[in-house]
């Protein structure tokens, strides 16, 4: 988990000054070619600079061990990050749609269209390799802030994409208004990209369960590894952060000892954590005789 920890930090560092590099190539693009498209993109840059600021700071304190005050650790801190980034996002569209509403009734063609195009051609090249880069390690280190930031970051590089087109056909058929209502667009379509983040990240903080491909892992390591239990039920999990809390009732003979029904405590926590290495259990047993629901191992559940 320590190096997780690191790994993910290193990349929310990097995001800032990657994003502070591209958000100047995009406002470049715009000084030469005075393009309200172009300055939108470059507007939403502006967002994914203070978003991997954000991103850094939250992801180093989501990694505290946990404390007195916070037993169960500071994993959920990450969500936060991502609600803000998600907050952020769609600031930025309704800045780009006041600009691209003033420019509608007095449109005009960029100047310099080819350096332009190929400035701002760059930055989206740069931003898709490291949206690449940050949603391959969120999803591989459960880490939100990360795979928000990177979800982000790609739908930038689709925003750059449709402003591109937008221009090209604005500069092919001598229609400026396509400069403007490519703005509105792109405005529509941070808006979604904002909604997503906020959706998820909500989720998240209100104790969502594992997605059912996790949950059935899960399940498989306790049917295969629960030999000497009699029952298990009342299997539940929620996800904060990186982190999975997983717990459930075990059910054994009633003259089992305490040490053996520890070794295989021990031996289910063991199978969960090899198939999900973040998960920290909590089993309660209980002996013979007890009142429960469940199946008998090994189980179908």
């Amino acid at each position: 988990m320590e190096k997780s920890d690191r790994v993910v930090r290193r990349l929310a560092f990097w995001g800032i000054p990657l994003s502070l590099a591209v958000m100047a190539l995009k406002m470049l693009a715009w000084h030469v070619t005075g393009s309200v498209a172009l300055l939108s993109d470059g507007l939403e840059s502006t967002v994914n600079v203070i978003a991997a600021v954000i991103a850094w700071m939250v992801i180093g304190y989501a990694a505290k061990p946990a404390d007195t005050s916070h037993p169960f650790g500071h994993h959920k801190a990450e969500y936060f990050s991502a609600v803000i980034e998600g907050v952020l996002i769609v600031v930025a569209a309704l800045l780009i749609v006041q600009e691209a509403a003033s420019h509608l009734s007095n449109p005009a063609l960029p100047q310099a269209p080819i350096l332009g195009l190929g400035i701002n051609t760059l930055a989206a090249t740069i931003n898709a390799a490291w949206a690449y880069v940050l949603i391959r390690a969120g999803r591989r280190h459960r880490s939100p802030a990360l795979s928000a930031d990177g979800e982000h970051v790609l739908s930038d590089v689709v925003t750059s994409a449709g402003v591109l087109v937008g221009l090209l056909l604005a500069i092919g058929t001598g229609y400026a208004i396509l400069d403007p209502v490519m703005a509105m667009i792109v405005a529509i379509n941070i808006l979604y990209q904002g909604w997503k983040v906020i959706s998820h990240s909500v989720s998240g903080l209100m104790d969502h369960a594992v997605d059912p491909e996790e949950e059935k892992a899960i399940k498989a390591a306790i049917a295969i590894n629960a030999e000497g239990a009699l029952n298990v039920h009342h299997l539940r999990s929620r996800k904060a952060g990186r982190a999975i809390f997983i717990d459930f009732d075990m059910v054994v003979r009633a003259d089992m000892t305490v040490a053996e029904a520890h070794d295989i405590c021990d031996r289910l926590e063991d199978a969960i954590q090899k198939v999900l290495p973040t998960a920290q259990c909590e089993i309660h047993v209980e002996p013979e005789g007890e009142k429960a629901h469940g199946v008998r191992v090994p189980m179908q559940m």
